[in-house]
């Protein structure tokens, strides 16, 4: 044996483990990390992959008038939490990597509206006016679509729920088909009847048809040439042209907005896939001591043989549960928004600035979770009036008392502090998107 391989008994037991563990761990990762990585996966993780469909061009089709929604504008145009129901759309199919330019097929009177919902900053972004119906309207947006388009993926505009996983596995399917297109197999029993259930309808084999429906571009513009009738979506083109379409899985979440009641559903399923955004500031502060015959501690007039010093009132313990506001926010610090140069903060009450920092984070769409402030410092015993500091900054901070420690150490007679020369705080708050 090479003697630089050489060691003791535990370093080659401890070598032999490490590579145990390596293997075992490459093996563990091969079978859950899938070896072709899908379009979205590609540009999530920075591989330089290329796509196998070389130009994907994205169709959106708005231009229809939604009446059985109801009210004074298109559906999708309406606003789905806070945001029209085509912006939202437009957003979705443009942040995929795969997706290479996107056509919307308006009304020709909704120039206005669908300029309102534009999304900004999404390129290579065209709209041309439809005609009087949907396979018109289809056929007016393939038409824009230039030679270097190779397939296009022809989506519902008031479908804004569609994933990047449901686009992935068309794409997926369009590289060894000319149609592809997601459904969701019928699970519930089918009646025929109107009032009254006249009799039974089998279920094995029916789907229920959702987009984006995706062709090669040659083979579904030579299909709505050759249509004579109105069709229900563009899989019913392509299979009268001929057209093989592969059923790709669905996804239950990606609904049509077509009555009120979806509205609502979309609403809710976009409440369960926010993204939970949860912030963490810090906030430390020095005081020192000098003349004075009180402190004023989270907010709680304190007598004392001496004072804090400072700008203002000097409350170390509301400048410190501000400056982790202002932390958890990345919007600076007390200084920033209140500077010392600046004669008007001269002796103020420091629940001025506290009051600032919460109303920063509620119009930031921030709500205050918890705080723990802490104080060090040898006198005054902060142990008996922490019961009235917590419900004073419960009452500044807008929250409920038990959300909110207040508790103190000492250091021991080390340091300033022990010194008795001043007093130190620190704080940590939690903030929660709302």
């Amino acid at each position: 044996m090479n003697a630089s391989a050489k060691g003791s008994p535990t370093e080659n037991l401890c070598k032999t483990a490490f590579a145990y563990f390596l293997c075992t761990t490459t093996q563990a990762v091969s079978k859950i990390v899938p070896s072709s990585l899908s379009p979205y996966q590609r540009a999530m993780t920075g591989s330089t992959e290329k796509p196998a469909l070389p130009h994907v061009a994205a169709l959106i089709v708005a231009a229809g008038r939604g009446t059985r929604m109801g009210g004074n504008i298109p559906k999708q145009y309406q606003p789905l939490m806070g945001r029209p129901v085509l912006m939202r759309t437009i957003e979705t199919i443009a942040a995929h990597p795969s997706i290479s330019e996107i056509v919307v097929v308006r009304h020709p009177d909704d120039s206005a509206l669908f300029e309102l919902a534009r999304p900004a900053g999404v390129k290579l972004l065209k709209d041309v006016a439809g005609g009087a119906t949907r396979d018109a309207s289809v056929r007016a947006g393939l038409a824009s679509l230039g030679p270097e388009v190779s397939h296009v993926l022809i989506h519902d505009g008031a479908r804004p729920l569609v994933s990047h996983q449901t686009i992935d596995a068309v794409l997926a399917a369009l590289e060894h088909a000319d149609g592809a297109a997601p459904g969701l197999a019928i699970s519930d029993a089918l009646w025929v009847g109107d009032t009254t259930v006249t009799g039974t309808y089998p279920r094995d084999g029916l789907f229920r048809a959702q987009t984006p429906q995706g062709f090669s571009l040659t083979a579904i513009r030579d299909a709505h040439v050759a249509a004579k009738n109105g069709a229900a979506d563009d899989v019913e083109v392509a299979m009268a042209h001929g057209i093989d379409v592969t059923i790709v899985a669905g996804d239950e979440a990606n609904i049509k907005l077509t009555r009120p009641a979806d509205f609502e559903r979309a609403e809710a399923i976009l409440k369960r896939q926010k993204v939970m955004d949860i912030r963490t500031g810090n906030g430390f502060d020095v005081h020192r001591f000098g003349e004075g015959d009180h402190v004023m501690l989270a907010g709680i007039r304190i007598p004392h043989s001496r004072g804090l010093q400072g700008h203002s009132d000097a409350d170390v313990g509301l400048h410190t549960v501000t400056d982790a506001i202002y932390g958890a926010l990345a919007m600076g610090d007390i200084g920033t928004h209140f500077p010392p140069s600046d004669p008007q903060w001269k002796g103020a009450e420091s629940h001025i600035f506290l009051t600032h920092a919460v109303e920063m984070a509620s119009e930031m769409g921030f709500a205050l979770s918890n705080v723990d402030l802490t104080f060090m410092c040898e006198r005054p015993k902060i142990g008996p009036r922490s019961a009235a500091m917590r419900a004073q900054l419960a009452t500044l901070l807008k929250i409920d008392q038990t959300r909110v420690s207040v508790k103190a150490t000492t250091t021991e007679r080390l340091g300033f502090t022990g010194r008795e020369e001043g007093i130190a705080a620190m704080a940590t708050v939690t903030l929660v998107k709302e």
